[in-house]
């Protein structure tokens, strides 16, 4: 999922990437919600609320709802600030950087909202800045690493894209076109993952409250390690192979 880049990523790459990533999204956004009254995997409302609050002269919270939305840039710049400086140095560690800092943010929040959060306004804004930045990073990742194919924090992007492809599905001149029906199976798998993440959040947080930020990191970590499975995996298949081929460790016997 992490190992390939842009042309060379197949749609299974894509929609292991985008389903994983969505239901993270799914969960953070629903657990934002649910916590602080308010959204963490977009920034498309807060611009409305951003100029609302300058029109009405409420300087304060003008100033913290521009934070937050800049947190969400900061998150996509520095995602694809790291691909595209260490892809050449090393591929796979390049996409894992942004998905270690979102794992480190999203592990912030759930520690300290167990543990320490006081429910003060000032350390409940800085709890949504760490997501809004923690989104930006991963939104800022899959759709640098996959030339803007998957992008899962929020779907007002992919409710477009999939109507436009269900609508492309009703004439058989695009029926047979293999690239309409892989993005038709990659915007489900988004959308699918979007609302189990979701509905995951929304159970968890009945009986865990923070602590179901633990289970979108635990998600994270998957993402992270399954390249890693997988070279392991590849690399033992040929280790077996050579000792299977060469038993005595790629020595023949001499004749005596």
């Amino acid at each position: 999922m992490l190992r390939k880049y842009n042309s060379s990523r197949s749609l299974e790459d894509n929609i292991r990437l985008g389903a994983l990533t969505a239901m993270v999204a799914g969960l953070v956004n629903v657990a934002s919600f649910l916590l602080f009254f308010s959204f963490s995997s977009n920034v498309t409302g807060y611009y409305a609320i951003l100029i609302t609050e300058l029109v009405n002269g409420n300087i304060y919270q003008f100033a913290v709802v521009a934070i937050w939305v800049f947190a969400f840039f900061a998150g996509s710049f520095l995602s694809n600030f790291i691909v595209i400086f260490y892809n050449k140095k090393n591929r796979y560690v390049a996409h894992a950087i942004p998905i270690m800092l979102e794992i480190a943010s999203l592990l912030f929040v759930g520690i300290y909202g167990s543990y320490f959060y006081s429910n003060t306004l000032l350390e409940t804004e800085f709890l949504i800045l760490l997501m809004l930045f923690a989104m930006g990073l991963q939104n800022g990742l899959t759709a640098s690493i996959s030339n803007f194919a998957v992008k899962t924090t929020h779907l007002t992007g992919a409710t477009t894209d999939l109507a436009i492809v269900f609508s492309m599905l009703t004439h058989s001149q695009y029926r047979q076109k293999a690239e309409i029906r892989a993005r038709g199976k990659l915007l489900i798998a988004i959308f699918s993952f979007y609302l189990l993440g979701g509905l995951t959040g929304s159970l968890a947080y009945k009986y865990i409250g923070f602590r179901m930020f633990y289970i979108a990191c635990f998600i994270l970590l998957i993402t992270l390690t399954y390249d890693l499975y997988k070279i392991y995996k590849v690399q033992f298949a040929k280790e077996r192979k050579k000792k299977e081929a060469y038993p005595l460790g790629g020595l023949t016997q001499c004749p005596e």
